[in-house]
């Protein structure tokens, strides 16, 4: 199969996986915030919060390194197998001894146990995280969709179960643990063929894989604390409670960006690693993935903002009007998020990860003050503000280090996107006008709202941009 075919299949596969489990992750806290508290929320992401911390420093960049290493030795890879599971023992014993400091910290008893239940999380994943690994190595995005899709609707159905029977937050956290063991057990099941670890740890044989991963083990830290110290701020200044209504906002706002955006690159990164010595290549696919990102997510936060104040109502039911306005805060966010985003890719195509790491650096410097003035002074809105402004620093840094690696493309950049930006303005226009002269509230009116707009945007962009004979023309070629 050629890398094209491969590349276009893979997307395939991998945008399927993520809607469907986007869909899935709407559905379930769309019923949930109709049954439970919103401090409910708050208590689940502080939980989160704690298990992706740790998980940064068990994770090591082995995916990475074995992708960009196109690594076979099956010794090498047996090592790096059996320090991964005892990464995860290390990691369990810390994240579990941990939940007395957050409970003090969050002033909050439930997260006691609720922490100390999803420490159980690293004693499951590193079974199989290996096999997905080279899963992903080996251009298998059909498994792996296939495998995403299966784990997220059956862990999905079993938390929705649990909070109708009044498990509160472990509903939460038994459905994500259901997850895991569900997705870990198929990882083992369709990966066996590619790998069988024998029983072989050899520290000296993975020194490089070791040494690959210590700028992303850095680079991830400083990402997750600068990506996550709003959340942490919210928390412990203004309680789980607003905690709850902040990542309800998020998860609207930035979680099905945070999940889309990465289909292009997930099936990007081993194919670019396969031609990282061209220079003008990797420019060329580098403009090609911000024009795909843009054209896909824009139209979709546009949409958001201006049609929050009945979506809102609508999906969690009253009480959570207080989501609103941070959920426009947000929608920016995500924009300068999927823009920068593609950076990652690039990065570590060019084996330069360490980027990575003085960018989220310099950025978490910028953050940490702007949150503490801005939060002081505006409370929760403070805060949302703060992300967006650091946001958009990042961003201008980004792009700076994309220059340093691929050469100019800014004015290629800006002439690709300003027509999504046009067609969302004129999308935006029309929206409001039916806003103020037919209707507002309600299920019908929203939904003419949200057919109006996709269909000014699809209609603008099969006229402008790419017609739907180029689209035929375009599966032809890869078929």
């Amino acid at each position: 199969m050629s890398t094209k075919k491969s590349a276009v299949d893979g997307g395939k596969w991998i945008t399927l996986s993520t809607v469907i489990s986007t869909v899935f992750q709407f559905l379930q806290v769309t019923i949930l915030a109709r049954i439970l508290d919103p401090s409910v929320f708050g208590v689940v992401s502080v939980s989160a919060l704690l298990i992706n911390l740790f998980y940064i420093f068990s994770n090591l960049g082995f995916s990475n390194s074995i992708i960009y290493k196109q690594e076979n030795d099956r010794n090498v890879l047996s090592s790096i197998y059996f320090t991964s599971l005892l990464l995860g023992l290390t990691i369990f014993c810390i994240a579990y001894l941990s939940a007395p400091l957050v409970v003090a910290y969050y002033k909050e008893p439930k997260l006691d146990y609720v922490i100390k239940l999803a420490s159980i999380y690293f004693l499951i994943i590193y079974f199989g995280q290996i096999y997905l690994f080279l899963l992903q190595k080996e251009l298998k995005f059909k498994t792996i969709a296939l495998m995403e899709i299966i784990a997220t609707v059956a862990g999905t159905a079993i938390t929705i179960a649990l909070a109708y029977n009044h498990y509160e937050e472990l509903s939460l956290i038994y459905g994500q643990l259901a997850t895991h063991v569900i997705r870990t057990s198929l990882q083992i099941i369709l990966g066996r063929h590619l790998f069988t670890p024998r029983l072989y740890l050899n520290f000296n044989a993975i020194k490089e894989h070791l040494k690959f991963g210590v700028y992303n083990v850095g680079d991830g830290l400083l990402g997750f604390v600068q990506g996550n110290s709003d959340n942490i701020i919210v928390g412990g200044l203004l309680g789980v409670k607003a905690l709850g209504y902040y990542t309800i906002a998020s998860q609207l706002a930035i979680f099905p960006i945070t999940k889309l955006s990465p289909i292009i690159l997930q099936v990007a990164y081993p194919i670019l690693a396969k031609m990282k010595e061209s220079d003008s290549e990797l420019k060329k696919a580098y403009l090609s993935i911000l024009d795909l990102v843009s054209y896909l997510n824009i139209p979709l936060l546009a949409g958001l903002y201006i049609t929050a104040d009945s979506v809102v109502p609508l999906m969690y039911g009253p009480g959570w009007e207080e989501t609103i306005p941070l959920i426009k805060i947000f929608v920016f966010v995500s924009i300068f998020y999927c823009l920068s985003n593609p950076l990652f890719t690039l990065a570590f195509t060019k084996g330069k990860p360490n980027l990575l790491f003085y960018l989220n650096l310099v950025t978490l410097l910028v953050k940490v003050p702007l949150l503490y003035v801005l939060g002081t002074r505006w409370q929760v809105y403070g805060i949302a503000t703060a992300f967006l402004l650091s946001t958009f620093i990042n961003l201008i840094l980004n792009f700076f280090i994309v220059q340093h690696l691929v050469g100019d493309f800014i004015r290629d950049f800006f002439a690709n996107f300003i027509k999504p930006v046009l067609f969302c303005t004129l999308m935006i226009l029309v929206i409001l006008a039916y806003k103020q002269y037919v209707g507002n509230s309600g299920l019908f009116h929203t939904l003419a709202q949200i057919l109006i707009g996709g269909s000014i945007y699809l209609l603008l962009t099969f006229k402008y941009k790419i017609t739907l004979k180029e689209i035929i023309a375009f599966r032809r070629s890869v078929s």
